[in-house]
């Protein structure tokens, strides 16, 4: 029986199937990162609940490997908790609310924010990029052409000026064992990126970032209008697509509220 196992690691390894979990990832948390208001869902969905408004989740997580730890997304800025009516922006469209802050969540965790090694950002709007100031010890994992074209956004995010900035020019396997995958998947914006995690026991999980806002999206493949390529958007869909095939992976969408609902938050976490 040993020899009939080896020999199908070999096949494995030969095929270029991936074999048993050798994965360094011990756990995986999602926080609560804000609640975004949208005045008008066919911004997001078009054709879609014109005028009508809609509530989506805003997820960030965090991921412990065992060389260090990882943050994907920031999400909206904390300063938003405090504020009883939320925070107004994108000319009136989206409201941003926040019941607990990011940094509350860490330290309920143990987690100080100069522990964390990498932050990884899926794009640079600014109910991802919120609080990224607070991580001026963290590596930043971001897309070249993103972190470029958010140099002249409206809004520049507030990156600290002591920051170590790796720009990556497609995908990235952050720990170089495959358990933690940046995949570019541009569309959204310029360079959008997505993460796939694999977990010892949940198995492999893909966070969207914003390649896609709503399951319902996803199934019929919609485009929303703010999107700068939608062939690239449609191509990033697809790709995500053949990795959750390929993988057998989940599919996060950290702007579905309804999915997000099913989820457990920290301090509870995956394994």
């Amino acid at each position: 029986m040993k020899s009939l196992a080896a020999l199908a690691v070999l096949v494995a390894v030969m095929v270029g199937e991936p074999g048993p979990a050798t994965a360094g990832v011990e756990r995986l948390y999602v926080l609560d990162c804000g609640l975004n208001v949208g005045k008008d869902q066919s911004r997001w969905s078009p054709g879609v609940n014109e005028g009508k408004s809609m509530e989506f989740s805003n997820n960030c997580y965090l991921i412990k490997h065992d060389k260090g730890l990882v943050l994907w997304d920031t999400g909206v800025p904390d300063a938003v908790a405090g504020m009883p009516d939320g925070m107004v922006v994108a000319n009136g469209a989206i409201t941003y609310r926040r019941a607990k802050t990011l940094a509350s969540q860490l330290a309920q965790l143990g987690v100080k924010p100069d522990a964390i090694t990498y932050v990884a950002l899926s794009h640079t709007h600014g109910d991802h990029v919120g609080n990224i100031a607070m991580f001026p010890a963290s590596t930043l994992l971001i897309q070249g052409s993103e972190y470029e074209w958010s140099l002249n956004a409206p809004v520049k995010p507030a990156y600290p000026a002591s920051q170590t900035v790796k720009k990556l020019a497609g995908d990235h396997d952050v720990f170089g064992d495959g358990s933690v995958t940046i995949l570019s998947t541009p569309g959204h914006t310029p360079g959008h990126q997505s993460l796939l995690v694999q977990l010892p026991k949940t198995g492999f999980v893909v966070l969207s970032g914003d390649a896609v806002h709503f399951q319902d999206n996803w199934v019929n493949r919609r485009v929303p209008q703010m999107n700068v390529n939608r062939d690239q958007t449609l191509a990033s869909m697809q790709r995500l697509a053949d990795t959750l095939a390929e993988r057998k992976a989940q599919l996060w969408i950290g702007h579905d509220k309804a999915q997000s609902e099913r989820l457990k938050y920290a301090p509870a976490s995956y394994d």
